[in-house]
């Protein structure tokens, strides 16, 4: 049986990404954690970033607000949907650049918690594999 060539998905190219499966997660480098993520008020309540006493403010306050402070990138009023801030390298504002893993995963938005079931392309994947580290053994030479 011939190995598997497994190519990296391009985000932008839908039709690169692959079936999701549960063993993908460990062995990527979080390329959904580069994708825009909408959020709701109770996902800003959940996160911590908006207190539960805000909610009866005007979302559009809010978000004027979180916007300042650098945590959300727009909101659409018609939708009440937050889009959050990502660094200039596209990542989630709450990924741990080295590590790769959410800093919030235990309050992580819906957006998050239903990837990839909805989304772009819901059942599918973004999947980039982390790539292989090769060990290399170098002989020491003693000086003379």
């Amino acid at each position: 049986m011939k190995p598997q060539l497994i190519a990296a998905a391009e985000l932008d190219r839908l039709e690169t990404w692959q079936k999701y499966s549960a063993h993908m997660c460990g062995g990527c480098v979080s390329s959904c954690c580069t994708l825009p993520v909408e959020v709701k008020i109770k996902d800003l309540i959940r996160i911590g970033i908006v207190d539960e006493f805000e909610r009866g403010d005007p979302p559009k306050n809010i978000a004027k607000r979180l916007q300042k402070e650098g945590i959300v990138e727009r909101y659409n009023n018609k939708s009440e949907i937050f889009t959050l801030q990502r660094m200039s390298n596209n990542d989630c504002l709450y990924l741990d650049r080295k590590t790769r893993f959410c800093t919030i995963y235990d309050k992580r938005p819906d957006t998050c918690r239903n990837h990839p079931k909805i989304g772009p392309r819901p059942g599918y994947c973004a999947y980039k594999p982390k790539e292989v580290v090769r060990e290399t053994s170098f002989k020491t030479l003693d000086k003379f």
